[in-house]
Order: structure tokens, then C-alpha cells, then sequence
């Protein structure tokens, strides 16, 4: 059986035991059917990974006991940023969870012309903070140790107005772009890529990503759903300049 690897919020440096949160102790103790003594991993977002064991449960609560700290390498060395297009539904959460298997560093979720979701800005907060859950699960399922934010919703024009120093920004553009053999390796390591929703960007919107910047990169003769899209584009990218392959 594998071990289970558990996300916890606060910085376990230096901690000898800790006590889970309740959705955590659940999945553990209700789902699982961890016992006293049961193996564990918790990561807390810096890098590190803990190996722990389950205690005594005490009514729902679930302690557990740090026994030791590494440091995996499996963060990717190139850091991608994905600016997605929001689609809709599951399509959306599909994209969020394979990017982060995927090794993106960072998620921006944008509004386009052809967005089909509309969000007021408690939909948009509900909406950013499920998205969170869905990259931190993904964490916990390929065994990362960096948990990727997952930005607000953001309009894209405010998106590309933003001064941002981002490496290599590139567009996916099924009918004007670059192959990726075209494209030279970010000297730093760093990539903006920025994917459409459903239907793509419009002439517009693709005129003003170039205007500041962005390269249009080309996947192949087809046209892909925007999750797939996205995903291709990052394994492209990962076996091209970073740890795939």
C-alpha cells in the first residue's frame, strides 16, 4: 500500500508531533483506516517532506509523530507560469490537476472575450479557493513538496496591463505561432504561457498579448480542446527544458 502524503497549512520544521485538521483526520482515520502506528507523509509547502506515524486517535482528532525530514527532487527547474482561460466545470478543475502533476509553478486564472463562465466576486473567491484544493490535492497525488498558487480570477487586460518580469512569455496559437524548435530556452528558467478557453482567444486579444510581449507557439496541424491544449503545451515544455524525459 502506498503511503499516504498529507498537505498540512503551517510550517513543521522543528515540530516533533502534530495534530491534523479534521478533513485530513477523516480521510485518514474514516476513509483509510489508518491504525495507531500507520505511516505517513506530511508536507507543508516548503520543500521538505516529513515521514510521520498515526497516534492513538482521541475521538475525531488525529495526531500524528514527526520521525523525520527530506528534501525530494522533484520540482521541476523550469518555473511555468499558466495563465489559463477559464472554462467551464470540470474542464477547468482537469486543467488545474494535471498542470500541477505537471510541474506549473503558479496558475492564473484569466477572464477573455470567449469566456463562457461569469463570476461575481463571491462566486470568484469560492471558485479561487476550490481551485486552491484541487492543486493541493494534486500535490498530495504526485508526490510534489511546493504547492502552486492559484491566483483570483483576473480580467485579461488587466492580466496583460500588469508589469510583470516573466522569462519567456509565450501564446498558444494554433494559426500563427512558432514551433517550440523555433523558440530559444528561457535563460532563467521562467515561463509565462498563456492558454485561451473554449474557442480561443480572439484576433484582438492575441494582437494584445504580442504588443507586450508574447510569442505565439504553435502545438501541430490540429486544433486542440483548451484543456488539452494547456497540457500539451507543458509537457512540451517540461521534456524541451525541464525534468520530463
Amino acid at each position: 500500500m502506498r503511503i499516504p502524503r498529507v498537505f498540512h497549512g503551517t510550517p513543521l520544521a522543528g515540530l516533533t508531533r502534530v495534530e491534523l485538521d479534521l478533513a485530513a483526520a477523516h480521510h485518514l482515520l474514516m476513509v483509510l483506516r489508518l491504525k495507531p502506528g500507520d505511516a505517513v507523509i506530511l508536507f507543508d509547502g516548503s520543500g521538505q517532506e516529513f515521514d510521520a506515524r498515526v497516534e492513538i486517535p482521541v475521538r475525531n482528532t488525529a495526531w500524528v509523530t514527526i520521525q523525520g525530514a527530506r528534501s525530494p527532487a522533484v520540482e521541476s527547474p523550469l518555473q511555468v507560469t499558466l495563465a489559463q482561460g477559464i472554462s467551464r466545470g470540470e474542464r477547468m478543475d482537469y486543467t488545474i490537476q494535471k498542470a500541477v502533476e505537471l510541474g506549473v509553478a503558479h496558475i492564473m486564472p484569466v477572464f477573455t472575450e470567449r469566456s463562457v463562465v461569469k463570476l461575481d466576486a463571491d462566486k470568484a473567491l469560492a471558485r479561487q479557493e476550490h481551485w486552491q484544493a484541487v492543486a493541493t490535492g494534486a500535490c498530495e497525488q504526485s508526490s510534489r513538496v511546493q504547492v502552486p498558487q492559484v491566483d483570483l480570477p483576473l480580467k485579461l487586460d488587466a492580466f496583460l496591463s500588469a508589469k510583470r518580469d516573466a522569462g519567456l512569455k509565450l501564446l498558444l496559437d494554433p494559426l500563427g505561432g512558432k514551433t517550440a524548435g523555433d523558440i530559444p530556452k528561457p535563460a532563467d528558467g521562467r515561463v509565462m504561457l498563456l492558454v485561451g478557453p473554449e474557442g480561443g482567444l480572439s484576433e484582438k486579444e492575441v494582437a494584445l498579448a504580442a504588443h507586450v510581449g508574447f510569442t505565439g507557439l504553435k502545438l501541430g496541424p490540429r486544433i486542440l480542446r483548451t484543456e488539452t491544449a494547456a497540457l500539451v503545451a507543458l509537457s512540451l515544455l517540461q521534456s524541451k527544458w525541464g525534468d520530463l524525459g
